[in-house]
C-alpha cells in the first residue's frame, strides 16, 4: 500500500491544498493541482490530466461542466486513485476508481436550494454517507451516515496574500477514529477536491 493511502488510513485530519499559476492572475484557466499534507509534511498531491489547446478551451469557456479527469498520486509519483467527471450539465458528478480501475464509487450532487448537498455512493452506486452544507455553514461540509457525522471538510481561509497570490483554496479533512473504511475515506479525500471545483472555484461561481 502507498503512503498516501496509509496516511488515509490512519490519519484523522489531512489537509489538501490548491497550488495555484501565475497565469490564473491573468484569468488563464490551468489544470487544477492540489498538494495533499498530514502532519505539516506533504505526502501526496492531485493533478487534472489533459493538454493542448481543446483542453485549455475546455477549462476556459466551460469551467467544472467539461469532462476531465484528476489523478492522485503519492510522493514516488505512483498513480493511486482516478476520478473522473463526466460531461453533466445539472447535478454534477465524480467517478473515483484505484490505479487498477476498480471503482470504489462516487460523489454525486444532489438537488437543493438553501444548502450544498451531494452523496458518497460505493462501487455499486448504494449511498454510504449523506454530505451537506448548510447555508449558515457554507464553508463546512459533513459527511453522515444513519445521522451520525463521521467526517468533515472545511475550507480554511488562509489570508488575503495566501488566497489571492500564492496558494489557493485550502481544505482540512477530519475524520473520526475507526469509523470509515479505507475506500470511504478515500472517497472523502476525493470530494475536497468536488467540493473545490462545485462550489468555490471562481469558474464554478
Amino acid at each position: 500500500m502507498s503512503e498516501l493511502l496509509l496516511v488515509v488510513q490512519q490519519s484523522n485530519e489531512v489537509v489538501v491544498v490548491q497550488r495555484r499559476e501565475i497565469a490564473e492572475l491573468f484569468g488563464f484557466e490551468t489544470r487544477n493541482k492540489y498538494a495533499i499534507e498530514a502532519n505539516g509534511r506533504q505526502v501526496g498531491f492531485a493533478a487534472e490530466q489533459g493538454k493542448g489547446g481543446l483542453a485549455f478551451l475546455a477549462r476556459m469557456f466551460m469551467g467544472h461542466w467539461r469532462t476531465f479527469e484528476i489523478h492522485f498520486f503519492d510522493e514516488m509519483r505512483q498513480l493511486v486513485l482516478r476520478a473522473l467527471h463526466p460531461f453533466r450539465f445539472f447535478l454534477q458528478r465524480l467517478e473515483v476508481s484505484r490505479a487498477d480501475g476498480r471503482p470504489l464509487g462516487a460523489l454525486q450532487q444532489r438537488f437543493a436550494v438553501f444548502s450544498k448537498r451531494f452523496d458518497v455512493v460505493d462501487g455499486s452506486d448504494h449511498v454510504v454517507l449523506t454530505v451537506s452544507s448548510p447555508i449558515w455553514r457554507p464553508w463546512t461540509f459533513t459527511f453522515e451516515r444513519h445521522g451520525t457525522e463521521l467526517a468533515r471538510v472545511e475550507k480554511k481561509w488562509g489570508g488575503l496574500l495566501r488566497e489571492g497570490f500564492t496558494d489557493g483554496d485550502r481544505f482540512r479533512i477530519a475524520f473520526q477514529p475507526s469509523q470509515l473504511t479505507l475506500d470511504e475515506r478515500s472517497l472523502v479525500l476525493a470530494a475536497a477536491l468536488f467540493i473545490d471545483l462545485q462550489y468555490f472555484e471562481r469558474k464554478a461561481r
